[in-house]
């Protein structure tokens, strides 16, 4: 639906209410129906309501006229919000209610005295000015609460066209606070964003044939066909780009309205602009960087990164019409880079939060293509992984604020920054992105300048980037060949270190769950024993297992059972009598419970067997895990019926022999949707075979597991590659359902 249509649209339903009010006989003077618009309401759409109000002066009685205004509205079919009140009552819920008082700033005359709406318009128009001051604070704060609870238009996986940041509330707010006099927006670009959202929101609603605002996965096609854009991709990027383009002008105005009610009232005497210098051609002037007008933007190809820097450094705002010039009149940075550009560039990544407005003027300015053009690849591109919070673009800026508090810990806080920057690059092919990467930062550093060694350095960072991550959370951290697979890649300690902090930046930047205490500690803890063996060159001691009590009732046959608190989970200890299936029953057991397992370790004790779990749940109860254990074993309670497969896996599951993870073990790796007992179904399959788990790795990160056995043979040893080929056959089978017994 155009714009054209919609004003049709709102005309025929302004029609509607005004024939409803003339053919109840309403009152010409004195009394009037109005419009208002809800918090973030915009034109009417297909699917929206009727929001209307019966106004009348003190005295004039409506009780009868609102009756019959009202239900040729409801037969009409139409969503109806609606009330009664006098002029001063209006007046009285906008002072009360700060929700109202944005819907009444936007009301529309429907029918009745002309008059009485002008004077309520006027009113709650002059009302918002005079109080705007003492309002605004609340409103960001309504706003902000918002912002945090749903997210942003630009970065959701499922996009929110009117709740979320750069959304058409955030437009409507905007209105509001042009209204106040106290700021102003660019209006003919912010009602352009606004009509386009709006005529996202028609197609939306269109093809769900109900109100709604979110955009589901399954939509980008259609929408891009509606759109007449090339596909989903360029479908999102364009309702992306209009979300994005709202927050920078919304978090702009929030930044001057700030600066605005931090001054005083009133200031004697002419007020003139103060320029406060903050580096060579640079000045602060009003909570914004601009151009001191001393300098030639023409003569200093530095003068734009200076100005970003500065701002960044500041917490403050690079004025947009500042950073539009220097766009237009900077020349080129020569290649390679000066050695100021390059430091200016690591002052600007490093400067922390105040990285993110500076960078998005330069992306909305278009500016950032002349310091980076290859940052067009990841531009607003959507990550393949529902944990990842954000786009790849913001990401990647996400991780370099993340880096910034870890430079202390670094040798090479510029290759760190650099390395953050580019970690993604790569992605938005078909290409393994560590891989496509590693030659573009490879070129990308050269230009910069750095020399030979650092450029290897920050290639290599990008190359490996997931390294720790990957080898932490599903490799065996006790076999020497997992500590032997990292220091492999890495060409010296430094390397390793920078390593570690780009690991943990990355992965604070994708979301809580990538960098719980769990994956930190695993993560931390390989590259501890990493640097250890490098420092000596001397090869990881094998761990012997661990040796427990064996308790009395085990010795007669039982079975024991112990939970105790671990890093945000739990770690259950269960001994009993060792037998083939033992650890199958046990995976059981934690499965039916609910319990997501993380880690399990097993070994023979005399003729016992010890497992060790590590598990996600913090609340598990010993007795009721060994009834369940118990219940299991005696055939009680059917573990493989209740745990069989769902008959149809959006993905098939992937089982692959990893001969290079273990020169003492068979290492199996099983990726597949997570769901309750996949350890189980392996650790059953593998029994019917009488191979033995050594360990098992869980890592879950969004819908995919990522779980690896360690298996050997029940008299110890690794799995000949006839039985390792049996054993992963015979897994692949159990976790598709076709061989559960």
């Amino acid at each position: 639906m155009t714009a054209t249509e919609r004003a049709q649209r709102t005309a025929a339903a302004d029609a509607l209410c005004a024939s409803a009010y003339d053919d109840c006989g309403g009152p010409e003077v004195g009394a009037a129906l109005v419009a208002v618009g809800g918090y973030g309401r915009s034109e009417l759409a297909p699917h929206s309501d009727l929001d209307v109000v019966l106004v009348s002066d003190e005295g004039v009685a409506l009780g009868e006229v609102a009756e019959k205004v009202w239900y040729p509205l409801w037969d009409s079919g139409s969503k109806l919000d609606h009330s009664v009140r006098t002029l001063p009552e209006m007046v009285a819920a906008a002072d009360g209610d700060l929700k109202v008082a944005l819907g009444l700033l936007d009301l529309r005359h429907l029918a009745g005295d002309p008059n009485l709406t002008l004077r309520l318009r006027t009113t709650m128009l002059a009302n918002w000015r005079r109080q705007s001051r003492e309002r605004l604070p609340a409103l960001h704060a309504m706003v902000r609460s918002r912002h945090d609870l749903i997210g942003e238009l630009a970065h959701l996986s499922v996009p929110d066209l009117k709740e979320a940041e750069g959304g058409l509330r955030d437009a409507t707010v905007l209105k509001a606070l042009v209204a106040t006099w106290l700021v102003d927006v660019p209006h003919v670009e912010l009602e352009r964003c606004r009509q386009s959202l709006l005529d996202v929101r028609d197609l939306v609603q269109g093809r769900a044939g109900r109100a709604t605002d979110r955009i589901a996965p399954e939509m980008w096609s259609d929408l891009a066909t509606e759109l007449g854009v090339a596909d989903a991709r360029a479908a999102q990027v364009h309702v992306r780009e209009l979300g994005r383009r709202i927050t920078h002008l919304s978090r702009l105005t929030w930044r001057r309205v700030d600066g605005v009610l931090s001054r005083p009232v009133s200031v004697k005497g002419a007020r003139r602009p103060s320029l406060s210098p903050l580096a060579h051609g640079v000045a602060l002037s009003s909570g914004e960087v601009v151009l001191d007008g001393k300098v030639k933007a023409a003569d200093d190809p530095l003068l734009l990164l200076r100005a970003c820097a500065a701002a960044a450094e500041h917490d403050a705002v690079l004025a947009p019409p500042t950073a539009a010039r220097l766009v237009r009149e900077c020349p080129a940075l020569p290649e390679p880079w000066p050695a100021e550009a390059r430091q200016l560039l690591v002052r600007l990544l490093a400067s922390g939060r105040g990285l993110l407005p500076v960078w998005e003027t330069l992306e909305e300015t278009g500016a950032l293509s002349g310091i980076l053009p290859e940052w067009e690849r990841i531009r607003l591109l959507p990550h393949a992984s529902a944990i990842h919070r954000y786009t790849v673009d913001r990401h990647v800026v996400e991780t370099c604020i993340e880096a910034s508090t870890l430079i202390r810990n670094v040798s090479r806080p510029d290759v760190l920054m650099v390395a953050a920057l580019l970690h993604d690059i790569g992605k938005g092919s078909l290409t393994e992105h560590s891989v496509a990467g590693e030659p573009l930062a490879r070129d990308i550093a050269t230009r910069m300048g750095f020399e030979e060694s650092s450029v290897e350095l920050v290639a290599t960072l990008v190359r490996w980037h997931l390294l720790l991550a990957e080898t932490a959370t599903t490799r065996d951290p006790d076999d020497p060949a997992t500590v032997d697979l990292v220091a492999s890649r890495m060409p010296s300690v430094e390397a390793l270190s920078l390593l570690t902090s780009l690991t943990e930046a990355d992965a604070r930047a994708t979301s809580p769950k990538a960098w719980s205490t769990w994956r930190s500690g695993l993560i931390r803890d390989l590259a501890r024993r990493t640097r250890a063996v490098m420092d000596t060159g001397l090869a990881q001691p094998d761990v012997p297992d661990e040796v427990v009590d064996i308790p009395k009732d085990v010795r007669k046959g039982g079975v024991s059972v112990r939970v105790e608190p671990a890093e945000d989970g739990s770690r259950v200890t269960v001994v009993a009598l060792d037998r083939v299936g033992l650890m199958a029953d046990m995976a059981a057991m934690l499965a039916l419970q609910r319990a997501p397992v993380r880690a399990a370790r097993a070994w023979a004790q005399e003729q016992y067997g010890v497992v060790v779990w590590e598990t996600a749940d913090e609340h598990l109860d010993a007795a009721v895990l060994r009834q369940r254990f118990e219940a299991i074993v005696e055939g009680r309670l059917d573990a493989a019926g209740r745990l069989r497969p769902a008959d149809a896996q959006v993905l098939a599951p992937s089982v692959a022999v990893r001969p290079e993870a273990s020169a003492q073990a068979t290492v199996l790796e099983v990726r597949a949707a997570d769901r309750p007992g996949v350890v189980y179904l392996v650790c059953a399959a593998l029994a019917r075979l009488g191979i033995a788990v050594r360990s098992a790795h869980v890592d879950t990160l969004g819908p995919q597991a990522v779980d690896v056995f360690y298996l050997q043979e029940s008299s110890a040893g690794a799995l000949h590659d006839d039985r390792a080929a049996q054993a992963a056959h015979a897994v692949r089978a159990a976790l598709t359902g076709e061989d559960v017994t």
